[in-house]
């Protein structure tokens, strides 16, 4: 296992393409905040893509992807600040354009994807608002774009499932190549490269109910207490026992949020010998009991579900 992977999975990422948009000028697009993360790339002509000020916005052209983080509202028009629609009435607009009709047209493609839990929430706070990415031809993420670009052209059976695999593709590809190239990826991510320090890491993420201690970590670094202690705090910013109960309250925060085990199976499986010590634990961490913990997020949930059907009461 390794760790990017480790927290894909658990991020239980979900994605969904919108659609592959033909849009003659002029011509601009207004999406909502709450997509938690999307995924914008043209296939041919350019655009651009903007937040709040049309004056900062970022080109998009033929090969490059932009992933945006959910926040602010973000608009693409054909020029920046170009008047935009709201999806649905930008789709009545624009959905009898086909590629062929105006040489000016711009062909792109719009993404989003939904995380869940504490570990999908972390992941996207590693990431840029705005993440450009300008893959070189040898680059597997310009052949995933094509391949989208050429599956959205025609309908054909499992169109979605290849839609939905090629979606992941470009997911990972453009994460790896992000935390590869930025000094501000995750520490996590920066220390799986140590060799002083990946197979301590893996050994937690592969195990994490294990009752791990320093010596134990150090002995699978090759290390001693000490050197390994140091070299984890220097690269982690924290101790190993304090990161082995980051990750542990990580994950049983998703499972309370989820309320799929019982606070004995939570405490098996994040590593402590009892219900007891795990609320013991938790209490100390968060200030309240694990069982108040999941009635607050549910009722919270409620009120979140309740307030989007009085919103949108067509959804």
């Amino acid at each position: 296992m390794d760790l990017l992977y480790d927290h894909l999975v658990r991020a239980r990422a979900t994605g969904a393409v919108f659609a592959r948009t033909v849009a003659e000028p002029p011509w601009g697009l207004r999406l909502g905040g709450s997509i938690q993360l999307a995924v914008h790339t043209v296939v041919r002509g350019r655009g651009y893509l903007w937040l709040e000020d049309p004056r900062n916005a970022v080109e998009l052209s033929p090969g490059s992807v932009l992933l945006v983080r959910g926040g602010p509202d973000h608009h693409i028009g054909y020029a920046p600040g170009a008047d935009c629609l709201e999806p649905q009435e930008f789709r009545a607009r624009h959905t009898h354009t086909g590629p062929g009709d105006n040489p000016q047209a711009t062909v792109f493609l719009c993404g989003a994807y939904q995380f869940s839990g504490e570990v999908g929430s972390g992941l996207l706070d590693a990431l840029p608002q705005v993440m450009t990415l300008t893959p070189a031809i040898d680059d597997p993420l310009r052949d995933v774009v094509t391949l989208l670009s050429r599956e959205l052209v025609r309908t054909e059976p499992a169109q979605q499932l290849v839609l939905d695999r090629l979606l992941d593709l470009l997911l990972v590809l453009a994460i790896r190549n992000d935390f590869h190239r930025s000094a501000t990826a995750p520490p996590w991510y920066r220390a799986s490269a140590d060799p002083r320090l990946s197979a301590a890491l893996q050994a937690i993420h592969e195990n994490t109910a294990h009752p791990w201690t320093v010596p134990e970590l150090a002995a699978l670094s090759g290390l001693s207490r000490a050197a390994f202690a140091r070299a984890f705090r220097d690269a982690l910013g924290q101790a190993p026992m304090q990161y082995l109960t980051e990750w542990r309250m990580t994950q049983a925060r998703d499972h309370l949020r989820a309320n799929n085990l019982t606070l004995a199976q939570i405490a098996d499986a994040v590593g402590y010998a009892s219900p007891f010590a795990f609320a013991a634990a938790f209490r100390r961490y968060h200030a309240t009991p694990p069982g108040a913990w999941r009635q607050r997020e549910q009722a919270a949930a409620q009120t979140r579900t309740l307030t989007t059907h009085t919103t949108h009461p067509g959804s």
